[in-house]
């Protein structure tokens, strides 16, 4: 499929122009950012992993109903998505208390959540992605009430499942940021989920010991990144055992067995 001029560039995708009208081509980087891209690497495979992750998790989405951007992977790099305006607002859920949720309040990382948090944050890398209230949203302009009551109850669809889905292969769902776009359809816009759902968005700690099998740990100096997405990729069943992504050339998977 022909990649047309690019639309967008952000700290982990690209998003380029598509062959049929309404649709894009998303492409997955191997750039890696933290604290607002204060802290930037390149981690070779990443982007490969995240693309096939993220497309096995939409895809899913996609058969129980919640309908999301993604058409298809094109190749190891690359998806075909639907073409939507994006609501600037990054919508977290959390199941278990880490992270800024700690820092801001105080409470013990760790702690399991009674019931999981929904928090709204400003898309905004200048202002570090504010957090924000529904109040502020509205009133901006950014979305309004009607869209917000459909986004919340789909975010927590979303977490059911997911929850679900690792929690059957030995990983806990901590917390995670999805995005949200308008589709225009038919004259009318629809509210669907966008973006990508992978270790770069979501924290996921191992069942068993609590290791962490996501961004921490690049965030936290842990090590051994791609090990921990490869990992992941491995229990739901979508990486054969032993492969060691190391790169991609020309569309195509180069790699090599893990050596002792």
């Amino acid at each position: 499929m022909k990649k047309g001029k690019k639309l967008y560039e952000g700290k982990a995708k690209i998003l380029y122009t598509a062959t049929e009208k309404g649709t894009a081509i998303q492409h997955f980087k191997d750039d890696a950012t933290a604290f607002n891209n204060q802290k930037k690497s390149v981690i070779e495979g990443k982007g490969i992993l995240n693309n096939r992750i993220s497309e096995h998790i939409l895809s899913n989405l996609n058969q129980i109903g919640i309908e999301t951007h993604l058409i298809k992977r094109i190749n190891m790099r690359e998806q075909l998505v639907k073409l939507v305006e994006i609501i600037p607002i990054e919508f977290v859920v959390r199941n278990i208390a880490t992270g800024s949720l700690t820092k801001r309040l105080g409470i013990e990382d760790g702690t399991v959540l009674e019931k999981p948090l929904l928090e709204f944050c400003f898309k905004n890398d200048d202002l570090h992605d504010p957090l924000v209230a529904r109040e502020h949203i509205c009133a901006f302009g950014w979305s309004d009430d009607s869209e917000l009551d459909s986004i919340s109850k789909i975010c927590f669809r979303i977490n059911d499942f997911m929850q679900g889905m690792f929690k059957s292969v030995g990983i806990k769902l901590v917390d995670f940021k999805v995005e949200f776009g308008r589709l225009n359809q038919n004259g009318k816009k629809k509210i669907i989920l966008a973006d990508e759902i992978s270790p770069d968005t979501c924290r996921l700690w191992d069942s068993s010991n609590d290791k962490k099998l996501d961004k921490d740990r690049f965030r936290k100096d842990l090590g051994n990144v791609i090990e921990a997405y490869q990992e992941v990729a491995r229990r739901l069943n979508i990486l054969h055992e032993g492969t060691n992504i190391k790169t991609v050339e020309f569309g195509k998977l180069r790699s090599v067995k893990n050596r002792k």
